[in-house]
């Protein structure tokens, strides 16, 4: 019998689970970075739902374990993960990282994912990006990295990966099957934006490498781009 498995949690099933006291990811120890990266990547989506189940080449099946029956599901059941749970899988990747402090101090999400995904299940890259005509690179996840911009007071997460990606003269050299995106952080002391909309859904026609797309006059195909 293979391990067991929920559904993520959608519409009015995710309003009922998730929603009110004691719901999410308890806290502890600084541990919100990997809290909110693990509530973002599998209550509501099943898109990388085979870091819980696949075999992967390097995969690590005691971590994987752990996510899957102490993390997603008891958070897809219940609506709510005990913070010894997420404790346990910090240990765990204090003893297979190469950093001792994953089970106190507060870390940089994409740290975070890179040595779960990398390291320890041996997923392949998901995002594969070029800047400026470079050789490609490939990462995990995306940092939006903008200055300050005075006419956006309260974004949503299309302006914003729109945005970076043409600071950064970046794009992306493939669809990517799953985006993961971080938003802007700043600190406690200062935050570029108080509030950020998300963007239901991600329009990234504009952020394709050699996507032919239509001319804003005259509606063929365009042969150049205005940034």
């Amino acid at each position: 019998e293979g391990p067991e498995s929920f559904p993520p949690l959608r519409n009015e099933a995710a309003v009922r689970v998730l929603q009110g006291r004691m719901k999410g990811i308890q806290g502890h120890c600084n541990s919100c970075y990997m809290d909110a990266a693990l509530f973002s990547l599998f209550s509501c989506t099943s898109v990388l739902d085979s870091m819980l189940f696949m075999p992967f080449p390097l995969c690590d099946r005691n971590v994987q374990g752990i996510l899957r029956d102490e993390i997603v599901n008891p958070l897809r059941r219940t609506g709510f993960v005990r913070a010894n749970s997420v404790m346990h899988l910090r240990e765990q990747l204090t003893d297979k990282g190469q950093c001792s402090s994953f089970t106190n101090a507060e870390k940089d999400p994409e740290e975070f994912l890179n040595l779960i995904m990398q390291q320890i299940l041996g997923i392949e890259p998901l995002l594969k990006l070029q800047s400026g005509g470079q050789k490609e690179q490939e990462c995990y996840c995306y940092q939006i990295f903008m200055d300050k911009q005075e006419d956006l007071v309260v974004p949503d997460v299309q302006q914003l990966v729109e945005r970076s990606f043409l600071s950064s003269d970046l794009k992306l050299v493939e669809i990517p099957s799953c985006f993961i995106i971080q938003m802007p952080r700043f600190g406690k002391e200062y935050k570029m934006f108080s509030k950020i909309i998300p963007s239901l859904e991600l329009d990234v026609t504009d952020l394709l490498l050699d996507s032919p797309r239509e001319c804003c006059l005259c509606g063929d195909v365009a042969t150049l781009e205005c940034s």
